[in-house]
């Protein structure tokens, strides 16, 4: 399988921050979800790949290409949602489709204002006066409409109610029946990830903590419900994270099945982050 991203060894030293020896691919035809806490290192991996910055150590490649230098027929191919709207928020809709239709040679008119319609944005109102979950659904809808191969999505349910944002998950779904298409998209709403990630890659303090198949992820880890006296049974080696509790403690383990007189149950993505978070602070 092809990888359309593979990043090796990246470093990136920043003065109070550090990327260090980061090692993640996204192949072709999956979506690679990428958690981790505020400041763990999402978004300036992201930047790494989009060629943002310079690095100081390491590789990343898109598409076969330095991510540095990246030609203009590759930029093409990817379709890039930031957190926040990179566009002028001085332009109205209809304006800032004038724009990008000048910019991308796939872009596709009828596309883009087929998601205005579906999204329920107003075409000649100014961005400026968008809210965040309007800018998301503009963000969304320009990415897509250049008929990328790769989506780069830097939070982009960020500010969406739950019924838009389910909205956005199906056309993301949508997007992936080509089987040649992929995303990579990092997100605190683990919940998303669920449903649409192939892959799940979890970052923590600049590291790479894992990167696992989702459904094996989720079946192999195990929360243990302990009280005081089931703690004194478990072998601190089988513990990945612990949350002590008023009445009782869940330890994270991979382990359930040595101790079968104790509940476990399946954890949660986020679960899973919490404990390991918790564990490496």
């Amino acid at each position: 399988m092809e990888n359309v991203i593979e990043i090796k060894s990246l470093f990136k030293k920043y003065e109070k921050f550090a990327l260090e020896d980061i090692n993640l691919v996204v192949p072709q035809g999956t979506v690679v979800g990428f958690i981790g806490a505020n400041g763990a290192g999402k978004s300036t991996t992201i930047k790494a790949v989009l060629g943002l910055f310079k690095r100081d150590g390491g590789s990343v490649t898109v598409f076969g290409e330095d991510s540095e230098k990246m030609s203009n027929e590759t930029r093409e191919k990817i379709g890039v949602v930031f957190d926040t709207i990179p566009y002028p928020k001085n332009l109205t809709v209809v304006q800032l489709e004038k724009v990008l239709s000048g910019i991308y040679k796939s872009w596709e008119s009828e596309k883009f204002f087929g998601y205005m319609n579906r999204f329920e944005l107003p075409l000649k109102k100014k961005i400026k006066g968008f809210s965040r979950g309007m800018e998301m659904r503009l963000s969304i809808a320009a990415a897509l409409s250049h008929n990328p191969s790769l989506l780069v999505l830097d939070e982009p349910t960020g500010g969406l109610d739950p019924v838009m944002r389910s909205d956005i998950l199906d056309i993301f779904l949508d997007f992936m029946q080509d089987e040649t298409h992929s995303i990579f998209i990092s997100s605190h709403i683990t919940g998303d990830l669920d449903r649409i990630a192939d892959y799940i890659c979890f970052i923590h303090k600049g590291k790479i903590v894992f990167t696992e198949e989702r459904n094996e992820m989720l079946e192999k880890y195990r929360i243990l419900k302990c009280t005081d006296s089931d703690l004194e049974k478990i072998d601190k080696n089988d513990i990945i994270g612990m949350r002590r509790g008023r009445f009782s403690s869940e330890i994270l383990t991979m382990a359930a099945d040595k101790y079968p007189d104790i509940t476990a149950d399946k954890p949660t993505i986020d679960e899973i982050m919490v404990h390991y978070v918790k564990e490496q602070s």
